[in-house]
């Protein structure tokens, strides 16, 4: 029998549930590997990162910051150039300093071939751009012994790009915002690991598309800490929103109304048909479901408010805390049903931020804990990129909704569109 020659098993392991997710979130082959696709997009972005990091190394000072005592030089601009991997071109602005002694290590002078490159990209992302993972790369493909505050200055470059994004100016008007939060393993200082609450907001825009106006890292959910996120978002230029889709956090209407006084709040009903059913034992549980259904898929808010009636009349003497919770929240809970039944579909539910969040939780689902806040903030920004780049088509029948819009919020309604 032959010989075989034994695969060798390469060095560098990459996370499944990273990987499954990088192909769950397009349709086909190009829009991963095409001339516009995901990799060649990020390969340039990566390098034109890590070259901002090596000047930054090679001045000795961050950008806008303090030049150290006796030194002249400084940025002067980019030049483009174009460099082969493996499978493709990418076009890339590489950094200038004044003095013109920076000589680029990642990409030298007159070299316009980075073999191997894709393979580091694709580690990178997978890995969620660690430090540590960067400088191996480097020594693996490049025989480059990188500092670590070489490798720090290139990651943190991504972080640049984070606080630019969060402060970014807003538009005046968002119509829809859907609000919430997941929770992430991150150590402290001390090491130890703990839990953070992860904010997200989503905002639909007046031309129906989606937009993720910020991310916020906080020790807890709270109403405390949504106050401050709704103060931000106005700081920032958002005068006015017409409906906040919230899950059921007490106190979060409250903090909505707080800083926009006229802005309706739709309690998610997902969630509170979840939290009715926790005090429902199995046998109970289909039918009290199909009663609640008769509420919400009530054409008016009289008829549903009817069935309500009839769903405590039914009930009450078995499940008395569900007729109260939702008596007690009607009306948060009956915003929907002043819309079509289109845009009901859209505001009923905080899925379209839910959804987005368990994109984020699979890209989390294999990381123990990560090494400290920032490092969280750059793997969960570069899942929102990726995230957004599908949402290519505003919500079915928008035009409708801006009508009703229009009529509803006239007063507030800008005068532009």
């Amino acid at each position: 029998m032959p010989n075989r020659t034994k695969k060798e098993k390469s060095k560098f392991q990459f996370e499944e549930g990273l990987l499954d997710q990088l192909l769950e979130e397009y349709e086909g082959p190009d829009d991963m590997f095409g001339q516009s696709g995901l990799l060649e997009s990020l390969k340039a972005k990566l390098v034109e990162r890590a070259l901002q990091g090596e000047l930054t190394h090679h001045l000795g000072y961050e950008k806008h910051g303090t030049k150290p005592e006796g030194s002249r030089n400084a940025r002067n601009g980019t030049s483009k150039k174009r460099v082969k991997t493996e499978s493709s071109q990418i076009e890339i602005e590489v950094p200038r300093d004044r003095e013109g002694s920076f000589e680029p290590t990642l990409v030298p002078k007159g070299v316009r071939r980075l073999e191997g490159f894709d393979n580091m990209v694709i580690a990178l992302y997978s890995r969620g751009v660690s430090t540590r993972d960067i400088q191996s790369q480097l020594k693996e493909v490049y025989s480059i012994d990188a500092s670590p505050d070489l490798i720090s200055a290139i990651t943190d470059e991504i972080l640049e790009e984070v606080e630019s994004w969060q402060s970014r100016p807003l538009d005046e008007l968002f119509p829809i915002v859907f609000f919430d939060a997941l929770v992430a393993s991150v150590r402290d200082d001390s090491g130890r690991v703990v839990k953070k609450a992860v904010y997200i907001a989503l905002g639909v825009n007046t031309d129906g598309q989606k937009e993720v106006l910020g991310m916020w890292i906080g020790s807890a959910e709270g109403a405390k800490f949504w106050l401050q996120i709704l103060t931000e978002l106005k700081n920032r230029g958002m005068k006015d929103m017409y409906i906040a889709c919230v899950d059921g956090l007490k106190g979060f209407p409250e903090a909505i109304a707080a800083e926009y006084p006229d802005t309706k709040v739709q309690l998610c009903i997902v969630h509170m048909v979840r939290h009715s059913l926790r005090y429902v034992g199995w046998k109970e549980r289909k039918q009290v479901a199909a009663d609640l259904k008769l509420i919400y898929r009530s054409p008016t808010a009289a008829e549903g408010e009817k069935q309500l009636g009839i769903f405590r009349e039914k009930w009450d003497n078995q499940f008395p805390s569900i007729g109260d919770s939702w008596e007690r929240n009607w009306e948060n809970l009956c915003t929907f049903y002043e819309f079509p039944e289109e845009i009901r579909k859209a505001i009923y539910t905080t899925n379209a931020v839910e959804s987005l969040n368990h994109s984020l939780r699979k890209i989390l689902k294999n990381k123990k804990a990560l090494v400290s806040d920032n490092a969280l903030k750059k793997l969960l920004y570069l899942g929102l990129k990726k995230a957004s780049e599908k949402w290519t088509r505003p919500i079915q029948n928008w035009g409708g909704a801006m009508q009703r819009f229009a009529i509803l919020y006239a007063d507030r309604f800008p005068r532009d569109i």
